[in-house]
Parts: structure tokens; sequence; C-alpha cells
């Protein structure tokens, strides 16, 4: 499968998630756009490294660094590699010198350390055709041209929050679940709140 490549674009405040960030990633030869929601700490540990800045101590992200280049790892390249029901999956590409491992990492974890690394980060054609967003002024035939906030919203995780007493127990296991494996904590808490109160009733 051919591997497309990408840039890092931008990062922007979540206008659906509280304290949550769009990363924006845009293919290098091309117009599309990948809007991926991150957390607080990841786009900070992203922002941190792209603006050159060092911190008092070293980050998490940073301590891994020191760790590879201590015991000779080299990170060659990131992939997301496969998107399922709006969560992105990431792999690291390493290499010791020997062999290569790919080590399976969430994808903002992934770029912030592929930002540290200077590794290129890639994606396969089937999720910029399903998760893609054209940002351009003159949009291709059949795509349309949205801000990145617009792309962000619409990309972000769907809100039936307000629905989740119509939903069964088993229903509202299954979604809790499905929100703690994507890392969306926030919602989780809701629908944990919402199982709760059924529990005292």
């Amino acid at each position: 499968m051919k591997k497309v490549k990408l840039d890092i674009i931008g990062l922007s405040y979540s206008q659906t998630q509280a304290g949550a960030y769009a990363l924006v990633l845009g293919e290098v030869k091309g117009k599309r756009r990948l809007p991926i929601i991150i957390g607080g700490f990841e786009a900070q540990a992203i922002a941190i490294q792209l603006e050159k800045m060092t911190p008092s101590r070293p980050l998490t992200h940073d301590l891994f660094k020191n760790f590879s280049d201590t015991f000779s790892i080299k990170l060659n390249e990131v992939i997301i590699y496969n998107l399922v029901e709006g969560i992105f999956y990431a792999k690291l590409i390493c290499i010791n010198g020997e062999k290569e491992v790919e080590i399976d990492a969430r994808t903002s974890d992934a770029i912030a350390l592929a930002v540290r690394f200077d590794c290129p980060i890639y994606t396969f054609e089937f999720i910029l055709s399903a998760a893609g967003i054209i940002l351009d002024d003159q949009p291709k035939e059949g795509a349309t041209s949205v801000s990145i906030e617009e792309a962000v919203e619409k990309k972000a995780p769907e809100k039936d929050d307000k629905d989740l007493s119509k939903k069964s127990t088993e229903e509202l296991k299954e979604m809790l679940k499905k929100a703690i494996d994507g890392e969306n904590y926030e919602r989780a808490s809701r629908i944990r709140d919402e199982l709760n109160k059924r529990k005292k009733s």
C-alpha cells in the first residue's frame, strides 16, 4: 500500500471539546488536510518542539528521545495506519542498527516523537479519503472548502451525549469502553455518570 507523506500544518484550540486541541496535518504533494483531536499535554509537547523551546527538565517525550539515543535506537518514521470509528492508529518504525521494529503508539505521542527525531510522518490514501478535508480557496471538484475550525468540528467524535438516557445499559457500557479506548475521558465520565445514576434508581 502506497504511503502518503504528511507535514504538520498547525495546532489550534478545539471548538468542540474543552481542553482539547486540533493537530492539522497536510499531505506534502496535495491540498488535503487531516485534522486530529489531541489532548492538551500532547499538544504542548508538540508545540514546544516546533517552537524550539527547551523545558527546564525533560518532558516524557524528551526522556524517550534521550533513552533511545543512549541505546542507539533510531525512529525512522511514523505511520498513521488505520482509522476506526474516528480514532486514528499509529505506529513507530524503529531500528537499532540490526533489526527494524514496529511499536504501536497513540497518534499524538507518535507525532510528538516524530518532531523530536525529525523523522517523516506518513499515512495511507484510504485514511486521507475517509478523513481528509480540503482547506483551499479553490477546492477540487466534488470537495468542499472549509476552515480548520469547521474541519475539526466535522471530524470531532459524534455527540450523542444528550441521548444517553435513551440508551440501554449494555449500549452505555459498550460506549464507555470505546470512549476510554479512544481516550475521550470527558465523554467517558458523562457515560459513567449516567450508568451510576441508573444504579441508584
